[in-house]
């Protein structure tokens, strides 16, 4: 399965927060899904792509994505 974020460039994040959000939602995604392929970018608008997987699977990626901007605060650190 491949997972693709894409964040609005018009609202950029902090230094070095896209590949703390990439790592911080791999070993999040990895737990259900071993063998899944993790993309975080900048692009044109938010979005998120779950390729190879299902209803159900875009379902919970989703829901994991949102825990983690939820919990930015435990595992980011702009400093």
């Amino acid at each position: 399965m491949r997972v693709e974020l894409t964040l609005a460039k018009s609202a950029p994040l902090p230094a070095g927060a896209i590949e703390a959000l990439t790592q911080e939602l791999t070993q999040r995604v990895h737990r259900h899904y071993p063998d899944s392929a993790i993309q975080v970018r900048y692009a044109a608008a938010n979005n998120l792509s779950v390729l190879g997987g299902n209803k159900d699977d875009k379902a919970l990626i989703s829901e994991i994505l949102q825990e983690t901007w939820e919990s930015a605060d435990d595992w980011f650190s702009a400093e």
